[in-house]
């Protein structure tokens, strides 16, 4: 039932495929499909090679959650191609996908979408570096003893793609997009641990250019906790036009109804959702009303919104609550919202009748993820 509707949201998976190529060598797969998994799948993708699985929950209607696809694809050439040597090197994987999906994205959308998608993956980053122990916040990890899951978090994905995008900076772009295509060249269907990559970037791209970056540096980024103090952050002038905006309804200078959202992308949704401040039961029934937000399609902006009414208990969204978490299983729209509910005074009774009924539904991962929080 979601055939015609997957073809049409993801028409432009030729156009990233042609993309990726020009950027960093040609696909060695063969052939690229995408298979649409049901809603109860825990990821947002996987990334087999020739298949990559994806959650039907990026199926907005309007092509705006497609990084997804470039991020499947990118690990057609890093991680399926050049592999992580060990669970502890997740962001030679990861990092590294998530920056070469931003380059796709830049290279099909423009600047400005891409901008707001990394602004919106940093702002994700920062969270999980308030919540993780410093150990936890090194790209390299030690997980002796430990299963590999603990190691999941945005920090391999986001600070792994800060990395990158910094010696971008430091060499230049096209000198970086060289070594990039001859790194994939040099270790195709190879694996790699962090101290392998580290000594294959000093050898083909650093000794040659020296001061430019220093082990040093390099080890600050990946042995140490937290982002190092000259890391390269993005910003995003649409943003801060949504941040005036935002403001203005804010300070009461005019109704929720009167802010220019109709150029409004996902993106930027999300943004003005994701950072505002504490609101009260008038305003979050004017921005209800005036944008149907507890009735959206759109399944990252519906987990936003739900956020925001757990954490005010906005009753009024309550019953779509229960079915947004009844009727999809994808960990990182689900278990934020179990984890919010746990929070709030009335949340765990709620979340414990909820979960009843969905946890026949749930991947065995969903359900030991949400176990943990509603059972234990």
């Amino acid at each position: 039932e979601v055939l015609a509707a997957a073809a049409a949201e993801f028409a432009g998976t030729e156009a990233m495929i042609r993309a990726s190529e020009a950027l960093f060598g040609p696909y060695r797969w063969g052939r690229y499909d995408l298979l649409i998994l049901p809603p109860s799948f825990p990821f947002g993708g996987m990334e087999n090679p020739r298949l990559s699985f994806i959650t039907p929950t990026v199926i907005a209607g309007d092509q705006s959650l497609v990084a997804l696809i470039a991020h499947e694809l990118a690990h057609s050439w890093s991680g399926n191609l050049v592999t992580n040597a060990t669970w502890g090197d997740l962001w030679l994987n990861e990092g590294f996908t998530v920056y070469l999906e931003a380059r796709v994205m830049e290279a099909i959308y423009g600047p400005a979408r891409r901008a707001m998608e990394d602004v919106l993956g940093y702002q994700n980053l920062q969270q999980d570096l308030a919540k993780f122990p410093p150990d936890d916040q090194r790209l390299a990890l030690d997980l002796s003893g430990r299963d590999p899951d603990d190691g999941f978090s945005t920090i391999p994905y986001e600070k792994g793609r800060l990395l990158l995008v910094y010696l971008e900076h430091a060499v230049g772009r096209p000198t970086f997009d060289r070594y990039l295509r001859a790194y994939f060249d040099r270790h195709a269907f190879h694996s790699l641990s962090t101290e392998e990559f580290l000594a294959d970037l000093d050898r083909h791209l650093l000794s040659a250019r020296p001061g430019i970056v220093s082990r040093e540096q390099l080890d600050a980024w990946i042995y140490q906790p937290g982002l190092p103090a000259d890391a390269v952050l993005p910003q995003s002038d649409a943003f801060a036009r949504i941040d005036a905006q935002a403001q203005t309804w804010l300070s009461g200078e005019v109704s929720a109804a009167g802010l220019d959202t109709a150029p409004w992308s996902v993106h930027e949704w999300l943004y003005f959702l994701n950072n505002l401040p504490p609101l009260d039961d008038d305003q979050l029934v004017e921005l209800d009303q005036a944008f149907g937000l507890t009735a959206t399609g759109n399944a990252e902006i519906a987990h936003s919104w739900l956020e925001i009414a757990i954490r005010h208990d906005y009753r009024p969204a309550r019953d779509r609550l229960r079915e947004y978490l009844i009727g999809i299983g994808r960990r990182k729209l689900i278990v934020p919202l179990y984890e919010a509910l746990m929070a709030e005074p009335w949340g765990p009774e709620f979340a414990a009748d909820v979960y009843r009924e969905a946890r026949p539904g749930y991947h065995p991962l969903a359900v030991a993820s949400v176990d943990a929080l509603v059972l234990d």
